[in-house]
């Protein structure tokens, strides 16, 4: 992501959020939007995959509250195409280089005052674009780079998703190239980049009397050339590596939820911070239970006459031995009854609670003696018309 598409990139409005939005609305604009336009559910539609890169990229910004105040930050600062100088500065045109904000001041003392601003603008970036604030060397320094996020997918049954699960994951992501320990050069000697003289960056005009800086085309922004390029990586010092880690996911986990994982994504170069990984969790459905927030449910079939005059009946549990249920006397179809303290474990460790909803089971076939006792049953509640409010309310109407 360059400096000008970091400015210039309104993050809310792609998720479709207020700027004032919560944690919890930003939360649950991206999950509504991953599912809509996640890769798997729109296979072979380009437009659908670049608009869940989008989506995933505005959810890393705003979905960290560390980044999303620096982004706000540098919104506020530079979202309107220029500068605005401050009490005393003449109103004029105040020309600065960004590049000054990122990696020190250039050579000769040129652009901004480090009196006026302190050093304190390189941190609004720095956690955004793997860079650290104005430093006191020289400007040719190579910097570390963070490693790149890695996203990948697990599938997990209905009871390891409601327990939480450890499971190996392979993951494929780039790593630094062992043939050239990392250098892009075959003999190990890359040399600095002249075009950048090793920063990895270019400034370029912006408009409104500023600079943009963006990633060295000619190095790539890695601030190194390799003058006998690597064979195996083509002179990037990075290749394609494989593991297989085991991960953790824990309890309570939802279908199409995408957890991260800091740190345990592709390495950093020259020293660098490790990027996240992101798993995005498919659940198996159970045959029985379903899901409620962080409660269970069961629906458990019951006859006529338990419904009508009450009784115990058993109920499963999830990896459990089932429980009895106290139905009371006329007990209506549907009625949901709580077990409390028989679901799956709560964010702060308290068990959940079982949600048993009955449904009354009417028998297809009857014994003749069955048959006789219903039909005494009918005649005996003949006055008795269950239809008589539905009609009152109905003309009522």
């Amino acid at each position: 992501m360059s400096t000008k598409d970091f400015i210039e990139k309104d993050y809310y409005k792609v998720l479709g959020v207020p700027k004032d939005a919560t944690e919890a609305e930003i939360k649950k604009a991206y999950r509504k939007l991953a599912r809509e336009n996640h890769p798997d559910a729109n296979k072979g539609n380009a437009k659908a995959e670049e608009r869940f890169k989008e989506i995933s990229e505005a959810n890393d910004v705003l979905g960290d509250p560390k980044k999303r105040k620096e982004y706000d930050e540098a919104r506020a600062l530079f979202g309107n195409g220029g500068f605005r100088p401050g009490p005393g500065a003449g109103g004029g045109t105040f020309n600065f280089d960004l590049g000054d904000l990122f990696g020190g001041g250039a050579p000769g003392g040129g652009g901004a005052s480090a009196g006026g601003f302190g050093g304190g603008l390189g941190d609004v970036f720095g956690g955004l674009f793997n860079r650290g604030g104005a430093g006191t060397g020289t400007g040719t320094r190579t910097q570390p780079r963070r490693g790149q996020d890695v996203e990948s997918e697990v599938t997990l049954s209905f009871t390891e998703a409601v327990e939480g699960a450890t499971v190996p994951l392979r993951m494929s992501s780039q790593a630094a190239c062992k043939a050239c320990s990392g250098t892009g050069d075959k003999n190990g000697t890359p040399r600095v980049c002249p075009t950048c003289v090793g920063t990895g960056q270019v400034s370029r005009g912006g408009g409104g009397g500023f600079s943009l800086t963006d990633p060295c085309v000619d190095c790539k922004g890695r601030g190194l050339i390799a003058e006998t390029p690597c064979e195996v990586c083509h002179g990037s010092g990075r290749a394609k590596s494989s593991r297989t880690m085991q991960v953790r996911i824990p309890a309570g986990v939802s279908d199409g939820q995408r957890i991260r994982l800091r740190g345990k994504g592709a390495p950093g170069e020259r020293g660098g911070p490790a990027g996240d990984l992101y798993v995005v969790v498919h659940v198996d459905p159970h045959p029985v239970f379903g899901r409620r927030g962080e409660n269970l449910t069961v629906t458990v079939p019951v006859t006529l006459s338990e419904a009508a005059l009450g009784g115990e009946v058993r109920v499963p549990t999830l990896g459990g031995v089932p429980v009895t249920l106290k139905l009371p006397p006329g007990t209506p179809n549907g009625r949901t009854m709580r077990v409390r303290g028989k679901g799956p474990a709560r964010k702060d460790g308290t068990p959940g609670d079982l949600l048993v909803t009955v449904e009354v089971s009417v028998p297809t076939t009857l014994s003749p003696a069955a048959k006789e006792a219903l039909e005494e049953y009918r005649e005996a509640t003949a006055d008795l018309d269950p239809r008589a409010e539905l009609f009152k309310a109905a003309k009522g109407a």
